[in-house]
């Protein structure tokens, strides 16, 4: 399907509101069946069919699961089939024989959009991760690059929930609770089970994804910060019901499955769902409605105090996966390296840009590139960020960083990279350089400046 010929989405897609709610949504009134969820008969004839997206004992405030009221189940289709051609670049079980271990700074360029025509599902490539889908603990990093919408398919993903972050082109994604439209600058949420299909209305596309295995995305805590501030869960929205009733012969479900591919026939759309009730459902959040936190004073802050949301690990304050954002936002701290610090961590960084600079990197970190730093491997800003830092002394106002978006996935788990990435012509093999250039400005005596920012530090007491 031609990106022009794509299934048009109306310009004022409603969407419920809320992070986390029990939602109801009907595209017929009276299709949600009153008092219960599976009936002998559902109004007009439907087929009651639950998503789980925990277990069904969970404890109550985790629990997620949704209602779907059908015109025929998800069942109805032919047997699952080892995809033909199989796909060679998606890994959800990491180790020795397909990834390796590189504590090595690494960084690509953008990653080129395709000549051959290509869909989301094709063109999605695995960069690094870690853990196992089949043993629920893990995740995944993946790059997309896409040109075709899909025809007369949907995907599936039984290992993990996606969290994509588009940086070129909107992505017009159908799922069986309705339709979302992600522009560049919005991320999407599409949970483990449920069957989508993304269409390109601006035609070539590119993105990053983030899959998490056993656990889903949750808002953080904000702790001392209070009852607000970072993402509103009133910003988050949640589609609305829609439905197609129209045969499809030879209809595709491809279901990715440990890291395999595999499709299935069928003779109707999955998108016919005419209601559904409940918790678990796809989601978007425009990141321009981040509510930023940063120093007032001196040093600058974690990076963790930018969270969107978190998938935790069983050790409280461990993420499996946070996703972290850095916005337009003001710096006004005094007497403060304002760029962010040097820094080893325990937890390993792969960062994106959607568009813009970042302010730790002068060159070579370019919107659609991407960067690695794992677990305890030295990085932070490059030689031109110090160097002009440090010219603007204590005397540099207010500044504030506008017209950017970067973003990390952040994650406890060491991660192992891909052969394919590790022999990109987009590595960046002269990342290293752009440190290399610092040099020392070790002296045994206190410079007049320095003495100056003594006063100053004492006048803080």
């Amino acid at each position: 399907m031609e990106p022009n010929k794509c299934p048009q989405f109306p310009a004022d897609l409603e969407y419920q509101s809320g992070f986390g709610n029990h939602f109801s949504s009907e595209a017929i009134a009276g299709a949600l069946p009153p008092g219960q969820n599976s009936p002998l008969i559902c109004p007009y004839g439907l087929y009651a069919e639950q998503i789980s997206g925990t277990a069904f004992t969970a404890p109550r405030k985790l629990n997620l699961r949704s209602w779907l009221y059908r015109i025929k189940p998800s069942v109805t289709h032919e047997p699952f089939k080892p995809r033909v051609p199989s796909h060679e670049k998606l890994v959800s079980e990491f180790n020795q024989s397909n990834s390796s271990a590189n504590p090595t700074q690494l960084r690509w360029k953008p990653v080129e959009i395709p000549e051959l025509p290509t869909d989301f599902i094709d063109g999605l490539q695995t960069v690094c991760g870690a853990g196992s889908s089949y043993l629920r603990h893990g995740y995944a990093i993946h790059m997309y690059t896409a040109n075709k919408s899909m025809d007369n398919s949907a995907f599936c993903n039984a290992d993990g929930d996606f969290l994509i972050v588009p940086q070129k082109g909107r992505l017009w994604i159908t799922t069986e609770c309705g339709r979302l439209q992600v522009s560049p600058g919005e991320i999407v949420v599409l949970p483990q089970g449920f069957r989508f299909a993304v269409n390109l209305p601006d035609g070539p596309s590119r993105g990053y994804v983030a899959e998490i295995f056993g656990t889903h995305y949750q808002l953080p805590d904000l702790g001392p910060i209070g009852a607000n501030g970072l993402a509103a869960p009133r910003d988050f929205l949640v589609p609305t019901a829609w439905f197609e009733e129209s045969s499809c012969p030879g209809y595709t479900i491809v279901q990715k499955f440990g890291g395999e591919l595999f499709t299935a026939k069928q003779d109707f759309s999955p998108f016919n769902v005419v209601a559904w009730h409940g918790n678990y459902a796809p989601f978007k959040y425009d990141l321009s409605k981040f509510c930023p936190y940063n120093t007032v004073l001196v040093d600058h802050s974690d990076p963790s105090i930018n969270t969107v949301l978190t998938a935790p690990t069983d050790k409280p304050g461990v993420a499996l996966l946070d996703f972290v954002i850095f916005p337009p936002r003001w710096l006004v701290a005094e007497h403060t390296f304002r760029p962010p610090y040097y820094h080893r961590n325990c937890m390993s960084e792969f960062m994106g840009l959607i568009y813009g600079g970042y302010e730790a990197k002068a060159d070579g970190f370019l919107p659609g590139g991407a960067s690695l730093h794992s677990c305890m491997t030295p990085h932070g800003p490059d030689t031109k960020t110090y160097e002009a830092t440090i010219a603007r002394g204590n005397e540099a106002g207010p500044h504030r960083i506008a017209d950017t978006m970067a973003f990390m996935f952040e994650s406890c788990l060491i991660p192992r990279v891909c052969p394919w990435a590790l022999e990109s012509p987009l590595v960046d093999d002269d990342y290293y350089q752009c440190w290399i250039g610092l040099k020392s400005h070790f002296t045994r005596e206190a410079t007049n400046g320095q003495l100056s920012d003594l006063a100053i530090m004492k006048s803080m007491e």
